[in-house]
């Protein structure tokens, strides 16, 4: 009974902490933790619009992303494959990435990409990303 009550109260604090997090609270610039690579985020009547601030002369496309709750969903292009990128929005200022998917599997990118996962810092909101445009 112990056990059962101890998981009920750790699911309980992760519901609430998954309704501390506010759509808007993707908005803003993006660093890749350990390298240059940099993103704007924003948002367009609930989809999450990407811009590309620092590519690190990387060539990639995006999608619009889907929001659902802390979780975000983004159909990119890169070099010939095509896939899925999961966000989790850890807090207001952190989020983890990684592949859902990608397609063809023989692609290197994708063999390289399957279990990784990479650490986004803000490091800027969006009203400060706004005025640097």
């Amino acid at each position: 009974m112990a056990l059962l009550l101890m998981i009920l109260s750790t699911a309980q604090r992760l519901v609430t902490a998954q309704t501390q997090i506010a759509d808007t609270d993707w908005e803003g610039e993006w660093l890749a933790e350990g390298t240059l690579f940099r993103v704007g985020v924003t948002l367009d009547n609930g989809l999450l619009k990407i811009t590309q601030i620092e590519s690190m002369g990387q060539i990639w496309s995006s999608g619009d992303g889907e929001i659902d709750g802390n979780i975000a969903r983004v159909e990119v292009e890169y070099s010939g494959a095509s896939g899925v990128i999961r966000a989790e929005l850890l807090n207001a200022k952190t989020a983890v990435l990684s592949a859902a998917s990608c397609q063809p599997t023989f692609m290197v990118v994708c063999a390289l990409s399957l279990g990784r996962q990479a650490i986004f810092r803000k490091v800027a909101s969006q009203a400060a990303s706004d005025s640097n445009n």
